[in-house]
């Protein structure tokens, strides 16, 4: 829960204390991404727009439940879920080609 901070250094260092489990959290999600290439048979099952979609409608929703911009929500999400394409593309190629060899 934020708190009401009285300097600029305290809402800086709340922002860094966010900003370290924001990225472990990233790091966790980056695993199951880096799993899921086992299960998925081509590249367009990895870009599963559909799923993408689905994904972008359950955060707008869970963000309007806790107060936050869906709008900013859904531009992180995109961007974070094309990122994670990207990793888990290179992963399908990895796992494609050890299968091949």
């Amino acid at each position: 829960m934020a708190v009401n901070c009285t300097t600029l250094e305290e809402i800086r260092a709340n922002i860094d204390h966010l900003d370290q489990q924001i990225v472990a959290l990233l790091a966790e999600r980056g695993h199951y991404v880096s799993q899921a290439a086992r299960f998925k048979k081509d590249t367009d099952g990895v870009k599963a727009p559909q799923r993408v979609e689905q994904v972008i409608a359950k955060v707008r929703g869970l963000s309007e439940a806790v107060g936050a911009n869906p709008e900013v929500t859904e531009q992180v999400y995109r961007a974070m879920i094309a990122a994670f394409i990207e990793q888990e593309l290179a992963e399908h190629a990895s796992l494609k080609n050890l299968q091949t060899t």
